[in-house]
């Protein structure tokens, strides 16, 4: 326990030097806590973190012409693609590309050939995690914390280390939540 403790301090006295992290460090001291809780290593926190910020340069050197708009997760180093890309090709690339990171063991494309999203249909999504995000954490069923959610055009993502009891409590606290359309599990069970 003292070990995983000092994993997330470490982690977290290393947010500022990470690139691209400005929403992480500003729950820096939150995220230390959260970290002690979290059913991966902290080194697989880490290594999360790491796997998108490399993802994200890497995909934007492959395509700078800004061809795609997608958003990468990455949850016990596996990765959910999310968002749009001009057509079939660039789709299977972009997945490919995410691929070749070290440390990436599965990549879940759930990337759509389709136009970019308004900013409306991301703020809907942005308003539809946190509703489920806040049911969950009203609920004894599952901890919150050890679920990562995730919505792109109201389709709801679920990531994370449960036991099987835990996600499906979580895949029907989603798939209840007002806007969701469908509930996709991605989950690894520990049970």
């Amino acid at each position: 326990m003292m070990k995983k403790f000092a994993w997330a301090a470490l982690f977290a006295a290393s947010l500022p030097l990470m690139h691209g992290c400005a929403a992480v460090v500003v729950g820096g001291a939150a995220t230390a806590v959260v970290v002690a809780d979290d059913r991966r290593s902290a080194g697989a926190v880490v290594e999360d973190q790491e796997i998108e910020l490399r993802a994200l340069n890497r995909l934007r050197e492959a395509f700078p012409e800004k061809a795609v708009s997608v958003s990468t997760v990455s949850y016990n180093r596996q990765v959910l693609l999310v968002g749009q890309v001009p057509d079939e090709a660039t789709r299977a690339k972009v997945a490919d590309t995410v691929k070749a990171i070290p440390g990436v063991t599965r990549v879940f494309n759930e990337t759509a050939v389709a136009g970019v999203t308004s900013y409306t249909s991301a703020a809907n999504d942005a308003a539809i995690t946190t509703k489920v995000k806040a049911r969950l954490a009203k609920g004894d069923a599952v901890q919150s914390n050890h679920v990562k959610v995730v919505t792109e055009a109201a389709v709801v993502y679920l990531m994370g280390l449960v036991k099987k009891d835990e996600g499906e409590a979580a895949g029907k606290i989603a798939a209840s939540t007002a806007g969701v359309t469908r509930v996709v599990k991605l989950f690894e069970y520990i049970d």
